[in-house]
């Protein structure tokens, strides 16, 4: 697609999609650089990109935060972008969720043990 094909779409410059995303631009290009993803360019050379490239930069914080790799975001796209998988790639989304579920787990009991310690103190001023 040319920037002129997408002009219908309303593209937005890198700045914009940082701003929105709450992320810095420089975070924007690192995504770019691994893949993630694909800016077209404006006739000055711009990088300009889709309105959902939004959604999708929250989508690669929470995974980054969750603990996944770029190359492991990267896995994951092709799911996210046609919503279909193959037994692999269900695979691989079930094991990153039991990942992060133990990891919720984990921060839960340490989130009940310092309600505990905050009862505690709580009552002994």
């Amino acid at each position: 697609m040319t920037v002129t094909e997408a002009a219908a779409e309303r593209l937005v410059r890198i700045g914009e999609v940082a701003r929105d995303a709450g992320v810095s631009v420089r975070a924007v290009r690192y995504y770019e650089q691994q893949g993630l993803l694909i800016a077209e360019r404006s006739p000055s050379g711009q990088r300009l990109y889709r309105q959902d490239t939004v959604t999708l930069v929250r989508f690669f914080q929470q995974m980054f935060a969750a603990g996944l790799t770029s190359r492991r975001i990267a896995e994951l796209l092709p799911c996210w972008d046609t919503g279909h998988t193959d037994a692999e790639q269900r695979a691989m989304l079930r094991a990153e969720r039991d990942r992060i579920q133990a990891k919720v787990d984990d921060l839960q009991a340490a989130l009940d043990r310092l309600d505990e310690v905050i009862a505690i103190t709580d009552t002994h001023p």
